[in-house]
């Protein structure tokens, strides 16, 4: 028994696949052998059209889906042209010789693999690498048709899964949720050893799609996530080695699966996991030590979406006393303390993504998110006294919006100025997220297609597809108009700290005199106050 696994373009070059790593140390364990190989073409990729390219296209996913929605639909290619100029408007001239060299890059890694003793071939599918995937298996369906394909990963909710049953003859199984047991599983049901595993659902001849025991009961999720390997990353390094890559990569880590919150109102990132669990810190402590030692890396990614608090604290803690330089990305949920930021700092945590997402408290009401203002500025404030980069972003339009909303988020605009930007971003429905369950709550009329979907993909299969991001109508037009001051001041903000001479200095200090204190105050295109 053999699997090869694949993860396409626009994974994040500089990272190996954790999907990949973490099926392959798992399949391997297994009592009865099954053998991995682990495909990474998203590096090869980035090496043949250039990484600063491949680094631009992979952060924005519309793009990178409209590349290869040429490629996989030739009728539909204006259509992504158009949604890939609109995006990339710098890139709009490399269109064309962007798809030429991807399809190259494609048919010559092909001709490079070997599928002759593979029982299984599946394609790891998340953020922004489902045209890619699709584009890949038909490829490799037309070649080895008798070669059975499987489909998983964060992008195949149920939803998702069966349309892509339904349309797509190059995909014949669908892992939905978490993938470990599921995919050994199904290793043993094609070898003729067991029946079609929970939560696979698979493509028959006859076009009625059958499935195993589906729900989060029948999943046979990883109870205690101790238990599970460290993530083989050896294919990623010989692959990077052959391409004669020289950056060293982050390598990514996962403390846990799910979220411990699990409120947020706008979001669907956790339709996959059945429940919040995560590892104790003794296990990630060791893990990060294993991999240091193995890859020489020094730089990690948590892929989680909240750290566990109790347990993080006591990781940091151990890695803060290892006397190794370790540098970690982590997303969190809003610090409660700046001993806390100290304590992670110490540790090697250097950047957070905090989920700010609004500076008005009827907004983060309305968003579930369970934090006010202040204690969003709080965690701006006590991230920047501890020496860490904290990045969020600001959701703008969000329906239902006030006028209020948006005076409250310009005050608060006002008073964090000195501390780092955060990022506008535009509100999007996401298909399973509470808004969409609930549209009516938020003063949305009706859930439709979104219309950059209708230029990826051809009329008569989009109709048959329930895409993981939706459009919807309602009060769109009167959010963009009153969230046009919020935009205009967020610009002025991130052109004040690109502009500033010396960016090591914070643009508001202090010094202490014991009996008095000595401010220093940077302003937008004047002189720096001293009070």
């Amino acid at each position: 028994m053999h699997v090869s696994l694949i993860s396409m373009p626009w994974a994040i070059f500089y990272r190996p696949s954790i999907q990949l790593g973490a099926l392959a140390a798992y399949l391997a364990r297994q009592p009865d052998t099954i053998g991995v190989t682990c495909l990474h073409p998203y590096l090869s990729a980035a090496h043949t059209i250039g990484l600063d390219d491949y680094r631009i296209i992979s952060h924005n996913p519309w793009a990178g889906e409209a590349l290869y929605s040429a490629l996989l639909f030739p009728g539909n290619r204006p259509g992504a042209q158009k949604l890939f100029c609109r995006e990339l408007p710098e890139l709009a001239h490399r269109f064309e010789q962007l798809t030429d060299q991807l399809a190259n890059h494609f048919t010559h890694w092909l001709n490079r693999q070997d599928f002759s003793d593979c029982t299984l071939l599946g394609f790891s599918v998340c953020f922004s690498q489902l045209a890619a995937s699709l584009y890949g298996a038909k490829i490799i369906k037309r070649l080895h048709p008798d070669l059975p394909i499987v489909f998983g990963g964060s992008s195949c909710t149920p939803a998702v899964g069966t349309g892509l049953l339904n349309v797509f003859s190059q995909v014949d199984y669908l892992v939905t949720g978490e993938g470990e047991q599921p995919l050994a599983d199904l290793v043993h049901h094609i070898c003729n050893k067991g029946p079609l595993p929970a939560n696979v659902r698979q493509r028959p001849p006859s076009g009625t799609i059958h499935q195993g025991p589906q729900g989060c009961g029948q999943n046979r999720e990883q109870r205690d996530l101790n238990r599970l390997p460290t993530p083989d990353y050896s294919s990623y390094f010989q692959e990077m080695a052959a391409l004669n890559l020289s950056f060293i990569p982050e390598l990514p880590i996962e403390f846990s699966r799910g979220c411990w919150w699990n409120k947020c109102s706008f979001c669907n990132l956790n339709l996959q996991w059945c429940g919040y669990r995560y590892k104790d810190h003794q296990k990630m402590v060791a893990e990060v030590a294993e991999l240091v030692d193995r890859h020489q890396c020094l730089d990690f990614f948590f892929t989680d979406n909240a750290l566990p608090p109790k347990e993080a604290r006591s990781f940091f803690h151990r890695t803060a006393a290892a006397g190794v330089d370790l540098r970690f990305f982590a997303e969190i949920r809003i610090p409660r303390t700046e001993e806390e930021c100290h304590i992670y700092r110490r540790g090697g945590l250097r950047i957070i993504q905090v989920g700010i997402e609004a500076l008005s408290d009827r907004l983060l009401e309305q968003m579930c998110k369970g934090t006010t203002t202040i204690d969003n500025i709080h965690a701006m404030k006590m991230a920047a006294s501890s020496g860490i980069t904290l990045e969020g972003n600001l959701i703008l339009e969000f329906p239902g919006s006030t006028e209020e909303d948006v005076r409250q988020t310009l005050a608060a605009l006002a008073a964090v100025l000195p501390y780092r930007p955060l990022q506008a971003a535009t509100f999007f429905l996401g298909d399973g997220s509470p808004v969409s369950n609930h549209p009516q709550e938020y003063g949305i009329k009706a859930v439709t297609t979104h219309p950059n979907n209708r230029l990826l993909f051809p009329k008569n299969i989009l109709g048959k597809l329930d895409l993981p991001v939706k459009g919807y109508r309602g009060d769109r037009s009167i959010q963009r108009k009153r969230w046009r001051p919020v935009r205009q001041a967020m610009a002025a903000w991130t052109a004040f700290h690109a502009s500033r001479k010396n960016p090591a200095q914070p643009p508001l200090a202090m010094r202490d005199g014991e009996s008095f204190l000595l401010i220093r105050q940077e302003r937008p295109n004047q002189p720096a106050l001293h009070h």
